[in-house]
């Protein structure tokens, strides 16, 4: 089996907002040999759109060092908003190994290799995060991120928050970029019927694992104004850990405290059959269930 690597850059252009520049990289993403565009999620509340390539380390490498230069080219942080976190044209990239022969450990390599190549052609320095992480503090994302573009040069100037690659300095228009190896992690948002901000950052504090909340979740509220609600945007970074439905459930009963209602949930780019088929198990009250032995997608997959 040819060894394989998951990218999901995230780019902070819509299609909703800029079909053009949307295009453009999507075009971009499609042409370099060896690499796969599985998936392309865009909102234009948020003003971010996510691109899921899968292929060898060789051409996810390329890919990711095109897209953030076509990125750099076409975006210009300093005009950009929308409701999502966000410091730079091409925000984040994270590799996760997707075949058994690729390791972390050669993701983390692929990270760096790429992170280099960025400062050198385009003058975007960047923080390596998660696995790649240099030191404990820039393992989350969130942490790297606090401050977003507009007040990253204050931050870079701060003893601690040297780019990993790249001066103490942004790029002027395409700001700077997360890079680094990770497990998968599903993107989980759950949208409420009520118009109050107020109460969907509520119920993101309550379950996020910063201030308390499941361990694994990370979350914030959202104002979807075109759609008239609110949403509870969730990165789920260990899904077994922390299954979706307990977050889900646990919105539901705070929710209900502020008389809402869930009235849909959403999955953004890829994300692991066994967080759904876990759903599936809880909801219909499986017993003595193995998803290994009583899914049939599992059993086609061995006889390949």
């Amino acid at each position: 089996m040819a060894k394989l690597v998951e990218c999901i850059p995230n780019f902070s252009v819509s299609r909703e907002r800029d079909p053009e520049v949307f295009g453009a990289l999507e075009s971009c993403a499609k042409s370099i040999p060896g690499c796969f565009l599985f998936d392309v999620q865009s909102d234009g509340n948020h003003n971010r759109c996510v691109f899921t390539l899968l292929g060898s380390p060789e051409a996810i490498e390329e890919a990711a060092v095109k897209l953030t230069g076509l990125a750099a080219e076409k975006i210009d942080m300093r005009k950009h908003t929308g409701q999502h976190p966000r410091m730079g044209a091409t925000d984040v990239i994270p590799f996760v190994p997707q075949t058994a022969d690729v390791s972390m450990e050669e993701c983390v390599e692929l990270s760096k290799r790429v992170a280099k190549r960025i400062w050198e052609e385009f003058g975007i320095p960047s923080f390596l995060y998660e696995d790649s992480a240099t030191r404990p503090e820039r393992r989350n994302l969130a942490d790297c991120r606090r401050g977003q573009f507009e007040g990253m040069p204050e931050k870079l100037l701060e003893p601690d928050w040297a780019p990993d690659f790249g001066e103490r300095r942004i790029h002027p228009t395409a700001g700077i970029t997360a890079i680094g190896a990770r497990m998968p992690l599903v993107a989980f948002n759950v949208n409420l019927d009520t118009q109050d901000l107020s109460i969907a950052k509520k119920i993101a504090k309550a379950i996020r694992g910063s201030s308390g909340g499941f361990k694994y979740c990370k979350a914030i509220g959202v104002d979807l104004k075109e759609r008239g609600l609110v949403q509870v945007s969730m990165n789920m970074v260990n899904y077994e850990g922390t299954p979706l439905y307990y977050v889900f459930e646990m919105i539901r009963a705070l929710a209900d405290r502020y008389g809402v209602r869930i009235i849909g949930s959403e999955l953004v780019g890829l994300t692991p059959a066994k967080a759904l088929i876990d759903c599936a198990e809880y909801y219909l009250k499986l017993e003595n269930f193995d998803c290994r032995s009583q899914v049939m997608e599992y059993h086609l997959i061995g006889m390949e």
